[in-house]
């Protein structure tokens, strides 16, 4: 076997590992609209927007959109995800990781000031989750979300997002189309 093919063996057992844990911790949770589907599929959006767009194969990355919300929404902490997935990865979810400590308010307002700040590759994680949920919210809108909600919503999005911009164009052209979709639903 090259040193490519054994590259790209890690690389596909990262992911798929990744995939494995995050469906795991989130078993039990769903999207918040009306579907109820399984979060897990917000999960595999994110890492598939990841993988489809990177530009080059980025294997920690995808792991890292996998995993994304796993320090949030789990009871995971970063020294586990350093130990299973290694430094990068666990950074990544670390850098994107709201403190759930603080207000709502207050986590969406540093989000908008913190994303310029950040790393590329948590940069396009932000646009990938932002692009998943505008998406979400479009196809199955959680109950009673009324109109105004869903506009604040996409433009906290937009503002975000526009932080995160020169990262990837293509998926900043994919979350465009969401936005102008989720728009267009209104």
């Amino acid at each position: 076997m090259s040193a490519i093919d054994r590259d790209r063996g890690d690389d596909l057992a990262l992911v798929s590992r990744a995939a494995d844990f995050a469906a795991r911790r989130h078993a039990t949770q769903h999207r918040k609209g009306t579907a109820r589907e399984p979060y897990v599929n917000h999960l595999a959006e994110v890492a598939a927007l990841l993988a489809e767009t990177a530009g080059k194969p980025d294997a920690a990355l995808v792991a890292a959109g996998w995993l994304h919300d796993t320090l949030e929404d789990t009871r995971t902490d970063r020294e586990e995800l350093d130990r299973l997935f290694g430094s990068r990865v666990a950074d990544l979810v670390a850098e994107v990781t709201d403190d759930k400590s603080l207000p709502k308010a207050e986590r969406k307002r540093r989000q908008v000031e913190a994303a310029p700040h950040k790393s590329a590759g948590a940069r396009a994680i932000k646009v990938a989750d932002k692009t998943s949920n505008l998406r979400s919210l479009t196809m199955s809108p959680p109950d009673g979300w009324e109109r105004q909600r869903i506009v604040d919503y996409i433009a906290w999005a937009e503002d975000v997002v526009a932080g995160c911009r020169g990262t990837n164009a293509a998926l900043e052209t994919i979350f465009d189309r969401a936005v102008a979709q989720a728009r267009a639903t209104l």
